[in-house]
């Protein structure tokens, strides 16, 4: 009986080699390793798009609460000019191509979308976007803020509800959209964002082309320290105001 169940075990051990080497447990453990692989990306991605949820949501409420005497200056400078409505409410694109509400302070004249008609030929942007050193549309604050990027900080409104981040492509009209080419709908894949490169490489001197080329190098490189050092460029770039208008 001895001898039987020895002899039993090699064939088994035999076996297992076999199966081993190229039959159903080998792919068996081809799953398991794919399945590993595929479970520590989603790991790596969700934990990465919580810290920077975590992220937006304390920077945004830190933004509204240490600068809340700049919005309230900007509020009533707004009011005192022209006794017209505060914010402006505009409706952009988002990720995915969904649509939201995005919040600005007012920094043009309130019939702004009727001049535009009139100026639109003066592009002096030559693509998807228009842009206009002089424009007519900007009030005597609206230069002001716009120059700082004050006229951004509503903005951490939409953070806080989650259409925006604080860090990523900024968020087109419609209208932009439509001209985009398929190349330059990478940007819609992810998040807009409060800031960007191109906000702190030029800014409005950048044509929409480079923007674009800086926006998919962030989206293809994009990380939570990078977010972190996206944003402490961001404040001297505000504070020198170069290249904004």
């Amino acid at each position: 009986m001895k001898h039987f169940d020895e002899e039993r075990r090699k064939e088994l051990d035999a076996l297992y080699g076999q199966y081993a080497r190229g039959g159903r447990f080998a792919a068996y453990r081809a799953r398991l390793r794919k399945w590993r692989k595929q479970s520590l990306w989603r790991a790596t991605v969700w934990s990465t798009l919580a810290l920077k949820r975590v992220l937006d949501i304390l920077g945004a409420a830190a933004g509204l609460t240490v600068l809340s005497p700049v919005l309230l200056g900007t509020a009533f400078g707004i009011w005192f000019e022209d006794r017209g409505p505060i914010f402006f409410r505009q409706e952009r694109v988002g990720k995915r191509g969904t649509l939201f509400g995005m919040y600005k302070f007012r920094s043009m004249v309130t019939d702004a979308d009727r001049v535009l008609e009139e100026i639109r030929e003066k592009n002096e942007a030559g693509d998807v976007l228009f842009k206009m050193k002089d424009d007519p549309r900007i009030t005597k604050i609206g230069r002001v803020i716009r120059k700082f990027s004050i006229d951004e900080l509503p903005q951490f409104i939409n953070v806080l509800w989650g259409d925006m981040s604080l860090v990523g492509p900024r968020p087109a009209l419609p209208s932009e959209v439509e001209q985009y080419a398929q190349k330059e709908r990478v940007r819609l894949i992810v998040k807009p964002g409060i800031t960007c490169l191109w906000q702190i490489g030029g800014r409005s001197n950048l044509d929409f082309q480079q923007q674009v080329e800086l926006d998919r190098t962030y989206i293809e490189s994009q990380s939570f320290w990078g977010d972190i050092k996206i944003l402490l460029k961001t404040v001297p770039a505000v504070l020198t105001g170069k290249g904004a208008y």
